[in-house]
């Protein structure tokens, strides 16, 4: 079964997007045009990304104190991507894109990720860099920055950690100072010089395009000079490598460097393919105007920065869980090829002792068959949330007002989950992959030890586990009164009710319904006292039992889903195939949620409770 089966399934017999072009927005378009852009972008994934791939991890990057150098395949896999209109593919028609809707955006995105989730990279930090523009930027900072982005000319970024910050983002340092009396009359926004260091920065330096656009947050310093605190003194700035001129026809040309210097390389241990830097603003290596300090417009108002750059990071996120799917997708398709056609062993029984007896495939194997119902189970289940959330951008957008705020509410809760619980069980995917080739797994002359490499960055960025876990218990099932947490339990209970009329489902919607209970018993327990320290000890072990539940969830209306092609006499194969994952998760991860839930419940003070002396 076909990774582009499995799409066409979740995009149409499941989330239903082509009754989209209902809406005015998507009225132009059809199954036909959702399945000729999928198409078009399978053959650059297949003919660009997937062969340039193995050679991006083993020519890594390298500095020569000047420029940073790729190997020419991924500069010609980037450069195919932005030509395919991907980066524009969901904006307006007046700006270069096709209005496509989110879901079927990230179903491309998920295909070049396959393909090459680092090569991805690139043009996936530059669509939300301008995404964010054309939300937040001045009429002219759309045209000349996010435009030209949009276009594929120049890619783009975002600057949020510092070499000492991390994900404490209301200490960074990086200052941001007016640049003289007339700063404010500068055509492109408010004009400030940025002094400050940047740290992790994916895509921050390269020769693909002929400009970087960097997003910077940074502080304004109060009137005594000294930077102000909190998460909501950081502002917003468009910072160019390269300074930008419009000429007298209004054409965009490029001006002098800017004084944004590449301080040198992190070496990884996967996602080599795309370059990650540490960046210097203002070092005064490039002084602009005989001055010292990066040149940066403000976007938006002063102290909006974070404000403005979480639209990047909610999308961004949404993509880290469908790269993490992608690359957990890719190490299944491997491991499935190898079972196949790998003989090892035989049956087991009297019949298995005859030496003479011809061994057997070792996808006949039980153990092998649970590793890879294991993958299809984590894979699969991810990719259906991915696409379910893109989803709910398109209706949070395009959607009536009560259906939209519905959306929003959703998002709201599981974007923790579309994030965390993909880069934690497709990672665990990419792992049984390995074990399913056994020793040859952990060379390289098979592809599965890159993709666990790779992925094994996603449990980090954009938020790692600890970070989702505090968000989600600390905030999101509170926000509104828990409007969110009730509107999925609701979801949820509709999916139950569904499934326990059709046959072979009533026992697994049963389970779905006492877990559900557990949960929202566990979420009140755990902060029956009032006590933040309490009850978001054990917030990480509530992420996991929620996205485990989230997960059955999702399996479960999918299996309802393919009752209902089962029973108009379609590809019994592929069907029957879902449902067994459907009750692999059911039979052997919902009852992992019982030990996640009981230390939440308990309010366990085991781990605050640990000190620093003992270990």
């Amino acid at each position: 079964m076909t990774f582009r089966s499995t799409v066409d399934f979740l995009l149409h017999d499941w989330i239903g997007v082509e009754s989209l072009t209902s809406r005015a927005r998507f009225a132009e378009h059809s199954r036909e045009t959702f399945d000729s852009v999928l198409d078009a972008c399978h053959r650059v994934a297949q003919e660009k990304l997937a062969p340039s791939n193995r050679i991006a991890d083993l020519e890594e990057p390298t500095f020569d104190g000047e420029k940073v150098h790729l190997p020419q395949s991924t500069i010609d896999a980037v450069r195919a991507q932005a030509e395919s209109g991907i980066i524009a593919a969901a904006q307006d028609y007046e700006v270069g894109g096709m209005q496509l809707p989110c879901a079927v955006q990230m179903a491309c995105t998920a295909t070049f990720a396959k393909a090459s989730l680092p090569i991805s990279a690139y043009v996936g930090l530059t669509r939300g860099n301008a995404s964010l523009l054309m939300v937040h930027g001045t009429p002219l900072q759309k045209k000349v920055f996010a435009e030209t982005e949009l276009s594929g000319r120049w890619l783009g970024t975002m600057c949020l950690s510092e070499p000492q910050v991390g994900s404490s983002l209301s200490d960074i340092t990086t200052r941001a100072v007016p640049d003289g009396d007339d700063f404010e009359s500068d055509p492109f926004g408010p004009r400030y010089r940025l002094k400050g260091n940047k740290m992790w920065i994916s895509a921050g330096d390269h020769e693909i395009t002929e400009n970087i656009v960097h997003l910077v947050l940074a502080k304004i310093p109060g009137p005594d000079g000294r930077l102000p605190a909190g998460t909501r003194a950081m502002s917003l700035f468009i910072v160019p490598k390269w300074l930008v001129d419009l000429d007298d026809t209004q054409a965009i040309r490029l001006g002098g460097r800017n004084d944004v210097v590449l301080a040198g390389l992190n070496h990884k241990l996967g996602y080599r393919g795309t370059t990650n830097t540490l960046l210097n603003f203002g070092e005064n290596r490039f002084p602009v105007r005989g001055a010292p300090g990066a040149i940066g417009y403000l976007v938006g108002k002063p102290g909006e920065g974070l404000r403005c750059m979480f639209h990047m990071m909610n999308e961004a996120r949404i993509g880290v869980g469908l790269g993490a799917t992608m690359l957990g997708y890719a190490g299944y398709e491997a491991s499935l090829a190898y079972a196949r056609d790998r003989p090892q062993g035989r049956p087991v029984g009297p019949a298995g002792k005859d030496p003479m007896q011809a061994q057997i495939r070792i996808i006949e194997h039980a153990d092998v068959k649970r590793m890879l119902l294991a993958q299809k189970a984590y894979v699969e289940g991810a990719l259906a949330l991915g696409l379910y959330c893109a989803r709910l951008v398109d209706e949070q957008r395009t959607g009536a007002a009560l259906g939209a705020t519905e959306a929003s509410q959703l998002l709201e809760v599981l974007t923790p989950i579309v994030k965390s619980w993909p880069s934690e069980y497709c990672l665990e995917a990419n792992s049984l992959a390995i074990q399913v080739h056994g020793g040859y797994g952990y060379t390289r002359d098979f592809p599965v030890e890159q993709y666990w490499r790779d992925n094994r960055l996603n449990m980090i960025h954009e938020g790692t586990h600890g970070i989702q876990g505090l968000d989600l218990l600390g905030r999101k099932v509170r926000l509104e009164d828990g409007a969110g947490l009730k509107l999925l339990a609701a979801r949820v209970a509709d999916t139950i009710q569904r499934a326990r009329a059709l046959d072979g489902l009533a026992e697994h919607a049963s389970s779905l319904g006492e877990a559900l209970e557990r949960l929202r018993a566990a979420t009140d327990a755990a902060w029956s006292t009032g006590v933040p320290e309490e009850a978001l000890a054990n917030a990480t072990p509530y992420l996991q039992a929620f996205g485990h539940v989230v997960l059955a969830w999702v399996w479960l209306d999918l299996a309802t889903a393919c009752q209902r092609a089962l029973a108009a006499g379609r590809d019994a194969d592929f069907h029957q195939g879902k449902l067994h994952a459907m009750r692999y998760f059911f039979r052997y991860e919902l009852p992992k949620i019982d030990a996640w839930l009981g230390v939440v419940a308990s309010r366990d003070p085991t781990c605050r409770d640990m000190q620093d002396t003992w270990f």
